[in-house]
């Protein structure tokens, strides 16, 4: 969940649009025309579970990237709208200017970055002080700490010269000291990345980069202040200690139940060309687990936005039919959910390690029910390829195919056989216990059972799902679950073949915190994932992705089921709603609140 792209062809775009156009609602859907914005008020925020990670440097869910961009800039960003297409290209946020071959920011053979710093950005320090070039640095570095490294460091790694030697070392270090991983920090760096005096950053890549811009607009990105060095990355002493230098900053976090965020004071509009600051006060309550309770909330004013509560699906034909301007169904290209197999772990001897089982899954599955399940055709659409539709390297295919999108229990039951899968297969199976994920998590349980295969459905809260559960390679290992229905929002839309393969099924950088959930590993792919990355110009790196996806596909890795947009819905006081594909939710720092 993060950036987007410089540029999208009109064919992606044509993709991107293709499932719901801009639909949704009726009238000013984004309530936009009650004349000019009004300051003040306090924007009520209401939903489940807390975050995976609050920092940056591990933060990597779409919920934490909505939060952490009120709060933690980084060199570039994208733009909040509601016409997908203005939310792709990659624009300046602390930076200057986006650099270029044509203005010398970048070199002619594609591997120097030399970025300007934008004058008068701030941290709300006391007293308050300017963001260096070394904060960037810092951040860059903390991306490998060895308490809560980043999920996406696969694309840091892979790309700037020398960072894969400088984090096997931190590797090393004790996860639990803060002195030792600042010390670590401090006396090492990492020859791709340097600071000249406080405001110009030089990156230096291993090959070129045609996306590079786009990974500089990732959260994991955001400038780190010295103070940090104070505290284990992500601990929950961190969490109490953010700074910022956005528009507002977290002044009240209880874990696990509320944040309060406030106007930072060091901010300044004239800084930030991304954000804009109008309500006076963001109350964010966690513990809702109803979508329904949620929706309530939402309609009859005493709550503005959801935080992870999806409109109901009994709600939807309602709103949709009454042409209610507060309802909207937005774009976002994505896998959502998929079903990933734990490829490390023992159960049945191993079955799910073996090709030939994770193959007969594949018919298992009944997308006509799950499509049924999150609102219908007008909100999802099978999906049968690592890449959606929507974005680069994209193909249509459909390797595993059933009649009409609901199951082969028959064929799926014989291949298990001729697998020599258990009898008595019995699967643990986690799930999200917030908006639909129930009801998708017994539907695939009943569509595995149909095939022989039992389900044990395990639910789980607190937001330990991604960051505690799926991401934890001791837990895949000890058979604490054997599949999992999570989701994916790409990092960035445009040029993003490397978003939906890389952190997903990249075997070399699997370890604690990977989005590479079930440990896959096939050095074909990984090599296919090299060819993309060193591709002379974008229409090759989406070939390889291409190839990468069949060989994914082909070795059954993981199950996907819809691509899926977002229906959303706001309180009829907010107004300047405008959409960020990437955070699956509305830009915070942009909407305001009539009287």
């Amino acid at each position: 969940m993060a950036g987007e792209a410089r540029r999208a062809t009109a064919g992606l775009l044509g993709l991107a649009m293709g499932l719901t156009g801009c639909g949704g609602g009726g009238g000013d859907s984004e309530g936009t025309n009650a004349g000019p914005p009004r300051d003040g008020g306090t924007l009520r925020i209401i939903g489940s579970s807390d975050v995976d990670h609050l920092d940056t440097a591990s933060a990597n869910s779409t919920g934490a990237h909505g939060l952490n961009r009120t709060y933690a800039r980084t060199l570039f960003g994208t733009r909040a709208s509601n016409e997908f297409k203005e939310t792709v290209p990659v624009q300046a946020d602390v930076a200057a200017r986006v650099p270029s071959k044509e203005n010398g920011g970048i070199s002619k053979d594609g591997r120097t970055y030399t970025i300007k710093l934008r004058e008068g950005v701030r941290w709300n320090t006391r007293p308050p002080r300017p963001v260096v070039a070394a904060d960037f640095v810092r951040g860059i570095e903390r991306l490998c700490n060895p308490a809560s490294p980043a999920g996406g460091l696969a694309y840091y790694v892979s790309t700037i010269r020398g960072m894969d030697g400088y984090c096997r070392g931190f590797a090393k270090v004790n996860a639990k000291d803060a002195d030792t991983i600042a010390a670590y920090q401090n006396k090492h760096a990492i020859p791709g990345v340097q600071a000249k005096g406080d405001d110009t950053l030089v990156f230096k890549l291993r090959r070129p980069a045609s996306d590079f811009l786009n990974l500089l607009t990732l959260q994991f990105t955001a400038a780190a202040p010295k103070e940090y060095d104070a505290y284990v990355p992500d601990s929950p002493e961190f969490r109490q200690h953010t700074i910022s230098n956005g528009p507002y900053q977290i002044t009240s976090y209880k874990p696990g139940l509320s944040y309060v965020l406030s106007h930072n004071p060091a901010w300044r509009q004239e800084t930030d060309p991304l954000r804009e600051r109008h309500v006076e006060k963001i109350q964010l309550t966690l513990g809702q687990d109803s979508p329904d309770t949620v929706q309530q909330q939402l309609e009859q004013g005493t709550a503005d936005l959801s935080w992870d509560q999806p409109v109901p699906v009994t709600a939807i034909s309602r709103l949709r039919g009454s042409q209610d301007d507060r309802f909207a169904i937005r774009d976002t290209p994505s896998s959502s959910p998929y079903l990933v197999f734990n490829t490390r772990g023992r159960t049945g001897g191993g079955a799910l390690a073996r090709r030939e089982v994770r193959q007969a899954l594949q018919y298992a599955v009944d997308r006509t029910t799950l499509i049924k399940i999150v609102g219908g055709p007008e909100v999802a659409e099978p999906l049968h390829t690592i890449i959606p539709p929507g974005n680069a390297g994209h193909f249509a295919s459909n390797r595993y195919a059933t009649p009409g999108e609901s199951g082969d229990p028959v064929r799926c039951r014989l291949l298990l056989a001729k697998a020599g899968a258990p009898k008595d297969l019995t699967l643990k199976f986690p799930y999200r216990v917030q908006g639909t994920h129930k009801r998708i998590a017994e539907s695939i349980k009943e569509s595995l059972g149909a095939c022989g295969v039992k389900a044990e459905l395990i639910p789980d809260t607190g937001g330990n799902y991604y960051g505690k559960t799926l991401a934890d390679p001791a837990k895949a290992r000890d058979g604490v679950w054997d599949i999992a229905a999570p989701g994916w929002t790409p990092d960035w839309y445009g040029n993003n073949g490397r978003s939906l393969i890389q952190p997903l099924f990249d075997g070399r950088t699997y370890g604690p915190n990977s989005t590479n959930f079930g440990g896959y590993d096939n050095p074909q792919v990984n090599a296919l994932i090299d060819s993309a990355l060193t591709a002379s110009d974008q229409g090759r790196a989406a070939g390889y992705w291409q190839l990468a996806d069949q060989k994914i596909m082909e070795d059954a890795a993981v199950i996907p089921l819809l691509n899926r947009a977002l229906p959303i819905f706001r309180s009829a006081r907010v107004r300047g709603a405008r959409y960020l594909p990437t955070a699956t939710g509305y830009d915070y720092t942009r909407l305001w609140l009539a009287s």
